[in-house]
Parts: C-alpha cells; structure tokens; sequence
C-alpha cells in the first residue's frame, strides 16, 4: 500500500501539469549556444555533449508548443514515449539523448504527435533556420551585445522579422536564440511572454572547441 501512495504522490505533479495535446497556438523553436552551456553547467557534469571530441555549435534545445501567453507542459498522452534508439538519433543535433528525451516528456507529448512525428518536425524546423556560421569561426571568447546575435540570425534569415526572434542569456552569457513559428512552421511573431530580450551589452560568447 505505501508503495501505491509512494507512486502516486510521484504521479500527480505530472497530471496536474498535464494540458490536452493538440491545443497550443504556436511553436517556439529554442536554439541553445553549447559552448557557453558548457561553460556554465555541462562540464560540470561531464556531459557528453561538451566533448571536446564533439564541436556542436548552436543545437536544438526543443521545439516548444505555446499558446499566445504561456505554454501548456506534461501534457497526459496515449502516445508512446520513444525508444532509447530514437532519442540517441537525436544527439547530432541535441547533444544528448537525455535531452531529447526530456524534449518530448514535457514539451513533445502536447504536440498531440507521437514521438516520431514530433522528433521529424523538430528535425525539420531546426533545418529551416540558418545558424550564423560568423559564430563557429571565432577563435576567442568575445563579449558583444545580445543584439548582435539577433541581428546575425536576422541577416541569413531573411524571412525573419525582429518581433520573431528573442536572446537570452544567463549570468552574463549568451544563452539561446528563441524563434516563433507557426504551426506549419513558417515564422511570425512572438508572444509578449516570449519576446524578452536579453539588453546585455557585453554578453560572453564562448567558441566552438
């Protein structure tokens, strides 16, 4: 019996959270700098993402659904989680399998797809932004405005406006560049809770290794 209560109080976190899958307005397309995440907690943790074997750049943090304030997370779902093979499939361009896998727990599962579906249109949504290659070819850390970033992906993406693209950071790093697209993935503008740039000015940008 106290291992049914244990499980339970495990459980209901996860139901509390849990909207229906399927209803969401946009999506949020996260792009995460690895090197700088490296910086601030990936090698403290001996991820295998950072590496030095490995030169990841900007990877897919997630594709995330949102609604036009908010998002909806740990959706319940009678999709199948994925096999250990999928999320592996994932690491060229998440990093880590961990990573995909916590991907498609809380973000995934309120695509209403299954967890084959939501790996291929994450693959394709992260295909159809141009990452800024002038950033893999620094040789040095740099600080620069978070604007610059922007500006960068607003360069080789023409079809990007300023309202579609958010950077953060943390503790003075660059952190992520968020873009918003619809649900056919094509992009548009963020919500009010998403366009929160980072106003940095000197913002560290570590270099590929």
């Amino acid at each position: 019996m106290r291992t049914v209560i244990i499980w339970l109080m495990m459980a209901l976190p996860v139901m509390a959270d849990g909207e229906k899958p399927g209803e969401f307005d946009y999506y949020v397309l996260s792009l995460s700098w690895s090197p700088n995440w490296c910086v601030l907690e990936g090698d403290a943790r001996n991820s295998p993402q950072c590496d030095s074997r490995e030169d990841h750049g900007w990877i897919l943090h997630g594709l995330w659904p949102q609604f036009e304030r908010g998002y909806p997370s740990y959706c319940n779902t009678s999709e199948r989680n994925p096999s250990r093979g999928m999320t592996t499939a994932m690491t060229d361009i998440m990093g880590t399998s961990g990573l995909a896998w916590h991907q498609w727990k809380k973000h995934g599962r309120c695509t209403g797809l299954d967890a084959s579906g939501y790996y291929a249109l994450s693959r394709e949504a992260y295909g159809r932004i141009k990452r800024p290659e002038v950033f893999r070819k620094l040789e040095d850390a740099v600080r620069l405005p978070a604007s610059v970033v922007e500006e960068a992906f607003l360069r080789d993406n023409p079809d990007l406006a300023t309202d579609g693209i958010t950077i953060t950071c943390r503790d003075n790093h660059i952190q992520e560049a968020r873009i918003c697209l619809t649900r056919e993935l094509e992009p548009r503008g963020c919500g009010p809770d998403v366009a929160k740039d980072c106003t940095a000015t000197k913002a560290l940008f570590t270099p590929v290794r």
